[in-house]
């Protein structure tokens, strides 16, 4: 990439109780850093969608992540973790495993853009099972579904693959997931349609032994 390019990043709050949250100073670091007539799109998966100038983009994303930020790249990845409110504590809601995880996925460059849900309970209230692969805690386990769509008109809900998933098992199993559909997607394959093809007994088995 040469000078004059544009590049679009992706701005996202740090997950904390209360869930995704910018606060209005840095909402106000956002606005000084890519000036007044910069227009931000709200994506539905709770990032800031920016176009920022190649040649600016590593000083921006510095200032970004040091006023609490997370910064990663838009388009074709997995976009930061869509997580609940934690409405029932961070402890009990299982925030630091969310913060892990999200820490885990974000950014990877995917076939499709790849949206991962996180509820901290069976409420659901980040609206799970219509995301492309959904963590649920129930109490001390996790249950892993794989597959739910959300646009169009006929909505799909994602798929049970694994429940009673200890915490170590968690993020090792989501990222077989991602990997296995990074290597075997035909181009441009939907996440859902991959599930639908490959089938959940060959991501059950993929899974299996993380």
């Amino acid at each position: 990439m040469g000078m004059g390019e544009i590049v679009k990043i992706a701005i996202s709050p740090a997950l904390q109780l209360g869930g995704s949250l910018f606060t209005s100073k840095q909402l106000g670091i956002i606005g000084d850093l890519l000036g007044p007539d910069a227009k931000l799109e709200m994506t539905p998966f709770k990032q800031l969608y920016a176009d920022v100038a190649v040649e600016k983009r590593d000083r921006i994303q510095a200032e970004l992540e040091q006023s609490g930020l997370e910064v990663n790249p838009a388009g074709f990845v997995t976009k930061s973790l869509i997580a609940c409110n934690f409405c029932k504590g961070a402890e009990e809601a299982g925030l630091a495993v969310a913060q892990t995880l999200n820490g885990a996925i974000a950014g990877i460059p995917t076939p499709m853009p790849l949206k991962i849900g996180y509820a901290g309970c069976a409420l659901g209230t980040s609206e799970p099972l219509i995301k492309d692969i959904s963590v649920i805690k129930m109490r001390d386990t996790f249950d892993l579904y794989v597959g739910g769509e959300s646009k169009g008109l006929k909505t799909t809900f994602a798929k049970k693959l694994h429940s009673g998933l200890k915490e170590e098992r968690l993020i090792p199993a989501v990222m077989a997931i991602i990997d296995f559909y990074k290597e075997h997607a035909k181009s441009k394959e939907k996440f859902s349609k991959f599930v639908d093809r490959v089938t959940l007994e060959q991501l059950q088995q993929i899974t299996a032994s993380t």
